[in-house]
């Protein structure tokens, strides 16, 4: 947790992409004058999980951010297929930069999601898994109910370590919630096949605050 702890010690120095600004300056202007709670979806893919969430956060607005063009404009379709959510909305933006950003503007989720997959699981990828990335400062600065939901229990650990290590109690579980449906297709295929999926669940408004 070395790595952790320098991360959390040390800012991320990382200059922001052109396009990554003017992508994030046009969700600003569109949500200037939106009072509503912001949830943040982050790497939402296709957006599924974004078109999900929504209804889950009706009085929020929803906001589901990958930097893939393609996936996002699947997304776009679907969501105009069924009818979307007016809660609901995907932006194009790498996500290192969005929570650089957004920290930088101060802005604060009343809930963030992390759902599926991210990790890498070679040990030389650790800094690109969330939990150890130079960023997490970032998105922690920006607050909230934290929901990490993953199929690799040693993800959800690192998770729940990283964030001990920034004074931040969470709690680790299964995620077998049946009774609910699943927030993403890959929640769903793991559940098919079996998979033990794992939740980790905590509060950040205390990193928020002292940001």
């Amino acid at each position: 947790m070395a790595t952790v702890q320098r991360h959390l010690d040390h800012p991320f120095r990382r200059p922001v992409a052109e396009h990554s600004r003017r992508a994030f300056d046009e969700l600003a202007s569109v949500l200037a004058a939106d009072s509503r709670p912001r949830v943040l979806d982050s790497g939402c893919g296709t957006g599924a999980s974004t078109l999900r969430l929504a209804p889950l956060h009706a009085d929020a607005v929803v906001i589901g951010v990958d930097k893939s063009a393609q996936r996002l404009g699947i997304g776009q379709r679907q969501a105009k297929a069924a009818d979307a959510p007016r809660n609901m909305l995907l932006l194009r933006c790498d996500l290192v930069d969005f929570w650089l950003l957004a920290a930088a503007a101060r802005w604060r989720f009343t809930q963030q999601y992390l759902l599926y997959p991210n990790p890498w699981p070679k040990p030389e990828h650790l800094q690109r898994r969330w939990a150890a990335h130079p960023v997490l400062p970032s998105l922690l600065a920006c607050g909230g109910q934290l929901e990490l939901r993953t199929n690799w229990k040693i993800y959800a650990q690192e998770w729940s370590a990283a964030l001990g290590l920034a004074g931040i109690s969470a709690a680790l579980d299964c995620c077998d919630e049946v009774t609910q449906p699943d927030l993403t297709p890959f929640e769903a295929k793991y559940r098919a096949s079996g998979h033990v999926l794992w939740r980790v669940r905590a509060d950040a408004a205390k990193a928020a605050a002292a940001a």
